[in-house]
Order: C-alpha cells, then sequence, then structure tokens
C-alpha cells in the first residue's frame, strides 16, 4: 500500500475514488451529514458545529483538544514540527540539513522533495500511534512548520530555522516545503504546513514576551510580508502561526492589523491559526497590554487566533468572557469551524482506505530512498568559501591527514534543533575515516568555548546496584519525584535519548517526568577522576548525598580525588518538562591542551582540518547560555570563540595547510581565518548524513555548489541595534558596507562561463520580461551552478534596495556543457514597495544582472556574470 499511496497519479485517484464510492453505498446508511465522505468538507463541518455543545467547541481551542466522545471526535495535539524532518518523535525517523542549510542549496526541487519525504513518515507515525490509541503531542499531521521569517540580524538565535535573509528566496524554498507536504490531491491534505511566525519576529529572544516591533510601511511590505504572501496566497498554506512580540504597539496574536485586515482580508485567508505556544497568556503577564485572562483570550479569538498552544491555556477563560459579553457564540463557531476543516481534510474521520497515505506504516521510517536524500541535501548545502591555490579537493592517497577541533566528531551539531533521532549520524571524523582510513590522527583538543576536553574511562564494573552492575532506577510521571515510582527497574548505563511521548515500560510517557538513578561507585584504582553529566532540561548529581552538579542544557563536570575501595554513593536526578528527552552520565578525565600542545600533537600530518564553529547548545530558541558572545540563546557578537582562532594560529605555525571548516548556523565574521587560511567550507548543521557529506566534498567525491542565503559580515559594529527593526544597513539588499562573504556567494571546483546575455532593450511597464543567457561549464570536473538573476533600479526616485533576487535556478552541467537558462519576470518582479506601502512599477532604467553570485566587476571581468540596462517605458 506504500507505493499506492506515495503518489498522486491519475490511476491511484482512480483506485480512491472506486474505494469511496464502495465505501458511501455499504457504510453510510444511517450516518449523520459529518460522518459521510461523499459530502463535502463545508457541509461535513457545519453538520458537525451545528450538533456541538459551547463547552464542547471550547475545548477545541487549545492545541491539546480532548476527545468528544458521543461525537466521535478523536482526541487531538495539534502540535508537531518537521522543520527539517519530523521531530520529537518516539520513533527513529530521517533527520534532513538544518532550515538555513538547505537554504543554502538554492534548491526549491529538492526541498520539496525532502517536505514530501517528511509527510510519508508523518503519516507512517500517526497511523502507527492511532493504531495504538496514542493521540499525544508530536503524534498528528498538523505541523508548525516552516519558519519563514526573515534573517534580518546574525545575532539571532532562530535565524537557523529561517531560509535566510532574502524574501524572494525565502518565498521559494516556503513555498516548495508547503506543496511538498500538503500535497496536491483536490479533497485531502498529506499533512497540514503552518507559516510562522506571522509577522514582524526575529529576534531578540530574550526580549520576545515584551519588545514591540515598528517598522515602516515601506519595510513592512518590501521585506517582512512578502514570503508570507507567497506561502499564503499562492502555496496555499493551511495553517499560521502569530508571533510572541507586539507590532505597532498591539500582541500579533491579537493585532488586528495583521490578523484581520492583511491576513483574513487582503490575503483571503480561510486556514487555521494558531498561537506561538504561551503566546496567549503574554498579552496580560508580560507585554500588559490586557488587564486579565478574558480580555486577552477574546481580543485573540475576535482577531483570528483559532488554536491556543499552552499547558496553561488562557483560553480556559473564554466562556467567562462569553458570560461577559466580550465576544459572541459565533466568533466561537469560525474558530472552531477551521480547525474541524482542517481535521476533516486532512482525513481524520474517513476510513484509510479512501485517504492519501493513510495506509503507511513505519517500515516507511528512515527508507533507502529518504536517507540518500539526506546526503544529497547535505551536499548541497555546502559551502565552499575559500579555496586558496585549488588545496581541495583533496587526495585519497594523502599519506597523513590531521583532525581536530570541537565539531569533528560531535553528532548533536548535525542534528541542530527541532531534530527527530535517526538511527546513525555520521560525523566529520566518520567522514573523513571513510576516505583514508588509519591515516587520519584525530585530537579533539578543545571544546566550543574552552580547552577543557573529557575522555571517557566509563567502567561498569566500578558501578554496581546491589547485586548487579548498573543503575537502580525510579520513573516518575511528574517532575518532582512525587509519590511512588510507575515503573522501576535496573538501568546498566545512564545514557539516553527519547522523543517526546517515547514511553518507559509501556507506563511513563516521556512528557513532564522525572527518573531518579541510584548506584554504588567503588573505584578499582585510586586516581582523579571526572564525573560528567548531561541533562536536556535539568540533571543534578549528587556524591554521598552531596549535590555537585546541577545543570540545564549542557555538560557539567565535578572531579573527585578517588580512593581505591571505597564506595561512593551516586544518584543522578534528571527532570525533563517537554520536548525531547535527553541524559547522560559519564565518567573520565579532563584533558587540558594549549594551542601550542595541541599543534604539536599534529604538526607532521600533511594537511590539517579543524572542525570549528558553534552549535545549537550555544545558538537557538530562549536559551539559559550565558558564555561569552552568547545570550538567551542569541550572539552578542558573530566573532568565533576567542580559543578556536587562537587554536588555529597555532596549528597555522606548523606550515601546514589548514582546512577550516565551520560548523554554524549563522553567519560568522572569521576575519583571521579569511585572511590567513587557505581553505574555509561552511558545514552549517547539515543533519544525518553530515559527515559523508562533508567528506564527500573535501575529496573531490561531491563539487561543491552551495550558496550563501545570508550575509557574512565582518562584525556586527556596522549593523543597527539587534532590537531595531529599520531594514536601514541590514542584509545584501540595503547594506552598505563591504561583507566578508556576500549573500549568494559560493565557490566550486569548476568553473562557469557567462555569455549571449539576451534582453530587450525597452520593457512596456505592465509587461513581462523574457531574459535568456548561456552558462558553460568551463572547467575539468562536472558540476552544479547556482544562476542567480538580481534586478536594480537606478532612478527610481524613491527608497530601492541596492539590488534584489528574482530568480535563481540550480542546474547541473558536464564538464564543457553548455546551456540555455531562461527567466521570464512579471510586473511584479519589475516593481518596488513606496514610502506608503504600496507596489508600483517607476518607469525607467533597470539593470537585470546574471550570474553565479551577486554582480562585481571582478565577476563580469571573469566571465562569471552579466549585466544589461533595460528601459521600463509607459
Amino acid at each position: 500500500m506504500y507505493t499506492i499511496f506515495n503518489t498522486n497519479t491519475n490511476s491511484n485517484c482512480k483506485y480512491r475514488f472506486i474505494l469511496l464510492a464502495l465505501f458511501c453505498i455499504f457504510q453510510t446508511a444511517g450516518q449523520s451529514i459529518y460522518q459521510n465522505p461523499k459530502n463535502t468538507i463545508e457541509e461535513r463541518v457545519n453538520d458537525l458545529l451545528s450538533k456541538m455543545t459551547l463547552e464542547e467547541k471550547l475545548s477545541q481551542m487549545v492545541n491539546n483538544s480532548p476527545a468528544v466522545e458521543r461525537l466521535n471526535i478523536p482526541a487531538y495535539n495539534w502540535w508537531n514540527e518537521t522543520l527539517h524532518g519530523v521531530a520529537r518523535s518516539p520513533y527513529n525517523v530521517t533527520s534532513y540539513p538544518q532550515a538555513i542549510a538547505m537554504a543554502a542549496s538554492w534548491n526549491p526541487a529538492s526541498l520539496k522533495t525532502m517536505a514530501e519525504y517528511c509527510a510519508v513518515e508523518g503519516r507512517a507515525i500517526y497511523n502507527d500511534s492511532k493504531k495504538k490509541g496514542k493521540t499525544g503531542i508530536y503524534l498528528g499531521l498538523t505541523y508548525w512548520s516552516p519558519n519563514i521569517n526573515i534573517f534580518r540580524d546574525p545575532r539571532w538565535g532562530r535565524g537557523q530555522e529561517t531560509y535566510g535573509e532574502d524574501p524572494y528566496l525565502t518565498g521559494n524554498l516556503g513555498s516548495a516545503f508547503v506543496k511538498g507536504l500538503q500535497g496536491n490531491d483536490p479533497v485531502y491534505l498529506n499533512a497540514s504546513a503552518c507559516a510562522k511566525h506571522f509577522a514582524v519576529h526575529s529576534g531578540p529572544e530574550w526580549s520576545r514576551s515584551t519588545y514591540n516591533a515598528e517598522v515602516s510601511k515601506h519595510d513592512l511590505w518590501d521585506t517582512y510580508l512578502p514570503a508570507f504572501r507567497d506561502l499564503i496566497v499562492d502555496a496555499k498554506v493551511s495553517g499560521v502561526m502569530c508571533a510572541y512580540n507586539q507590532f505597532e504597539g498591539k500582541p500579533c496574536c491579537g493585532n488586528d492589523i495583521l490578523m484581520q485586515d492583511i491576513l483574513r482580508k487582503q490575503w483571503n485567508f480561510t486556514g487555521y491559526v494558531t498561537s506561538d505556544c504561551g503566546g496567549i497568556g503574554m498579552f496580560w503577564k508580560t507585554h500588559k497590554t490586557h488587564t486579565d485572562k478574558e480580555t486577552a483570550a477574546s481580543d485573540a479569538v475576535l482577531n483570528g487566533t483559532d488554536c491556543e498552544c499552552s499547558s496553561d491555556p488562557t483560553y480556559k477563560a473564554l466562556k467567562s468572557a462569553i458570560d461577559k459579553g466580550l465576544l459572541t457564540q459565533e466568533s466561537i463557531d469560525n474558530s472552531v469551524r477551521r480547525l474541524l476543516t482542517i481535521r476533516f481534510r486532512l482525513g481524520m474521520f474517513d476510513p484509510d482506505e479512501i485517504v492519501p497515505l493513510g495506509k503507511i506504516d513505519i517500515s516507511a521510517l528512515e527508507s533507502p530512498a529518504h536517507k540518500a536524500h539526506a546526503l544529497k541535501m547535505a551536499q548541497e548545502s555546502l559551502v565552499l568559501l575559500k579555496n586558496e591555490n585549488n588545496l581541495l579537493p583533496l587526495s585519497k592517497k594523502i599519506k597523513k591527514i590531521a583532525l581536530v577541533g570541537p565539531n569533528a566528531d560531535e553528532k548533536s551539531v548535525m542534528l541542530a534543533n527541532y531534530y527527530g533521532y535517526p538511527s546513525h549520524v555520521s560525523t566529520i571524523l566518520e567522514g573523513i575515516q571513510s576516505k583514508v582510513g588509519d591515516r587520519l590522527i584525530f585530537e579533539q583538543g578543545l571544546t566550543l568555548v574552552d580547552n577543557k576536553v573529557f575522555k571517557s574511562s566509563y567502567n561498569p564494573k566500578e558501578f554496581c546496584s546491589g547485586k548487579q552492575d548498573g543503575f537502580d532506577a525510579s520513573y516518575f510521571q511528574n517532575t518532582k519525584f512525587q509519590g511512588d515510582p510507575q515503573v522501576k527497574r535496573l538501568d546498566k548505563k545512564v545514557d539516553f535519548k527519547w522523543g517526546d511521548g517515547h514511553t518507559i515500560d509501556n507506563k511513563i510517557i516521556i512528557r513532564e517526568m522525572s527518573v531518579r538513578w541510584s548506584t554504588d561507585y567503588t573505584p578499582l584504582k585510586s586516581q582523579q577522576v571526572t564525573f560528567s553529566l548531561m541533562g536536556d532540561d535539568h540533571a543534578m548529581l549528587y556524591i554521598d548525598d552531596n549535590k555537585v552538579i546541577d545543570t540545564d542544557l549542557k555538560n557539567s563536570y565535578y572531579t573527585l580525588k578517588a580512593e581505591k575501595g571505597k564506595k561512593y554513593k551516586i544518584v543522578i536526578e534528571y527532570v525533563q518538562f517537554n520536548d525531547n528527552a535527553e541524559v547522560k552520565f559519564d565518567i573520565g578525565i579532563i584533558e587540558t591542551l594549549s594551542p601550542e600542545e595541541l599543534a604539536s600533537r599534529v604538526k607532521d600530518a600533511d594537511v590539517i582540518v579543524f572542525a570549528g564553529g558553534i552549535s545549537a547548545q550555544l545558538e537557538g530558541e530562549s536559551m539559559p547560555v550565558s558564555v561569552d558572545g552568547f545570550k538567551g540563546g542569541d550572539r552578542t557578537h558573530i566573532n568565533l570563540p576567542v580559543l578556536q582562532t587562537k587554536t588555529m594560529q597555532a596549528l597555522k605555525a606548523t606550515g601546514k595547510p589548514i582546512v577550516f571548516i565551520n560548523m554554524s548556523g549563522s553567519a560568522m565574521g572569521f576575519q583571521w581565518e579569511a585572511a590567513n587560511l587557505p581553505v574555509i567550507l561552511q558545514g552549517w548543521y547539515a543533519g544525518q548524513a553530515g559527515g559523508q557529506a562533508i567528506a564527500d566534498v573535501l575529496f573531490g567525491d561531491y563539487n561543491p555548489a552551495g550558496r550563501l542565503p545570508v550575509t557574512f559580515y565582518k562584525n556586527v559594529n556596522d549593523l543597527p541595534d539587534f532590537e531595531n527593526y529599520s531594514m536601514e544597513n541590514r542584509t545584501y539588499r540595503y547594506y552598505k558596507g563591504e561583507p566578508l562573504y556576500s549573500f549568494g556567494y559560493g565557490l566550486s571546483y569548476t568553473h562557469f562561463v557567462y555569455s549571449d546575455l539576451k534582453t530587450p532593450v525597452s520593457v512596456r511597464k505592465g509587461e513581462n520580461l523574457a531574459i535568456s543567457v548561456q552558462v558553460k561549464n568551463d572547467g575539468e570536473m562536472d558540476g552544479d551552478e547556482v544562476v542567480e538573476l538580481y534586478v536594480s533600479h537606478k532612478d527610481a526616485g524613491l527608497k530601492v534596495p541596492i539590488r534584489s533576487l528574482k530568480g535563481f535556478e540550480r542546474i547541473h552541467l558536464k564538464r564543457g556543457e553548455s546551456k540555455i537558462i531562461n527567466f521570464n519576470l512579471n510586473p511584479g518582479d519589475l516593481s518596488i514597495i513606496n514610502d506608503e506601502g504600496n507596489t508600483l512599477q517607476p518607469l525607467g532604467s533597470v539593470e537585470i544582472s546574471i550570474g553565479g553570485s551577486q554582480p562585481s566587476v571582478a565577476a563580469i571581468k571573469s566571465g562569471a556574470a552579466m549585466s544589461k540596462l533595460v528601459a521600463v517605458t509607459q
């Protein structure tokens, strides 16, 4: 059945219509209108709505919606995520590169395929969970992805979740995601996508519950809204999530300008809107724009927020708000109607046989095609920023290669945030080893921010609980270790990664739970040992009843002078509130090397690869991080951690060539590295196949062609304040300075030449502009090229971008092959936004530039880009 329902061919449609007809004949006698699939969804929704009480309707307006058994409405949790693969579920799934990395591929087709595969895996999880009677969080079909906010400032920690700084690129990639995830069936959705966060939202994380985003009408319609319009009006996304912050003095989820005028009236959006989680409570708790729960809840509903995501919903006050006359039942009906419509479109009230993907089972998870696509997308995402003297690709016959750095053997850096658990994650170490075997020297040498490297020496024979090696484990279905544990068992080791909703012995659900592990540690020799504890949420370590570690999110260490034969009581406590659950206990030593000592260990290598950068442990959503350069998940500057630069300086002093692989979800200002190292490869957070993909590029098994979806600035000194939402001097469209690496930039192992750019001398206002150019692979290797088209208005007489991306296509050319690339710009592509936020097409000269990057004098001289002026006439 997987192959039957995995496509939308005519034969499959006929097959489903036959099933539907048979079902209607034999199964629908005596059913209500809403239970009969032969009726339209609108008829079915209205019928069901008419049968519901007010209390039943209100119960459906929160993310964790209970069942209405008398009407056969199953319980449903609206909250699910598939940013770059199905996230946080209790199943092993395929994990693709982080969103910003997929954007670097500049390949909507690849992203659409990825989303199609996510819909398949999501359906498999939903179908399997439904059979088992599970309806919890991260098991549903309403995915709160993609994040199409504009990555306007490199300091925003959640920028990694976006498709970059450009509205046109973001709109194209986001639309591909929506179409892939939702499918094109005329009745049913494969899954529901959700465009977030609407609107004018991109940090800071630390003040998102209080700040008021103020922007000009020009910036609103020129930068912040175009991608949302693409997804809502053109791609027909079925869901929208409103943002935490205020816009022009009103919280976004209760904002009449955004939610009523623009979203519902101008764009005619008919789908559902959910709040960001906890966002409605912020109306009266932190924004202080509303006096109480009733006014907050009613204002959100009146402005079209249909579903509140919260563990303590403000929407509990809706009945009281109705009683006080703050809103009517008609407003409630409007919201519940939209919510029910989505559930009917997802086939939740119909037999599996007539629903696309309705029979998919978990054998579809991590299928060979899905895993192959994860590798393909990782390869496509990699951006070669520098390759002095063509050092890359490296020879596989290299005598000795050294790999050092904090991200060299780190799996978590590949998964980024909002991730699911694949069965296997390839690291850079594993990838390079697959190419050169034992000719590789590996020395981690440092962590992301210091040189204290933990090396495990865990011996299970030193840990004994009672008569057996291991830990006595007590699992509680609460976060306070209260009452009797629901599960008691022996765990051989404390090293777990659980998806939200996973169960422990079918008794404990991984959500708002706690675990206590107890054992005795008896060292086999006297020595100084270090205990390591990592807990994603909250973890504590006690030794002889003394708390020695109390940590959130990151690894913490405690060193003990252990005596041979002495028994130490060890207790580990872990508390998990939501999302994925991760906890790991280990014992070993801390090795501390100076940069010079590390360099001396690898100085005999022919090439030294440094895998550094940062990770989602430092940048992300509202995180308790207090490391230099980072604040609450955001960044205070964009420099590499100082120790990494000092280490690469010491490595360079060996005289050996250095290959720098930067892992990050945001732009980095590595000025010293750009000036002094021969090779820089931007690795992003590349997903489960990231290590293999990076090794493929290093050794020439894949020719890189990724392009930056963001500007890499030298530093943040030239940028406006982070909380200033003006686009003045931000992104390539308005930045007046000299970037370190520009938006759209990326190198290849081959060379492409542009010629024969054809455009008319003039075009009449309101007409399309046809453009063509010839691209030739003039180098020595087959490879991909990203053809980028920019429009620049030379004499508009108004504030306009320096240039704007208005077309792109990723193509593959064999060595010596040529291809004609055609673009057809419509009047909208040739238009600008005036100070009042209105669209107009000015007369005068328009510069059309095409190349493998933004136009420059050097690019044009080398044949890597071309430009022409076209006159727009009346």
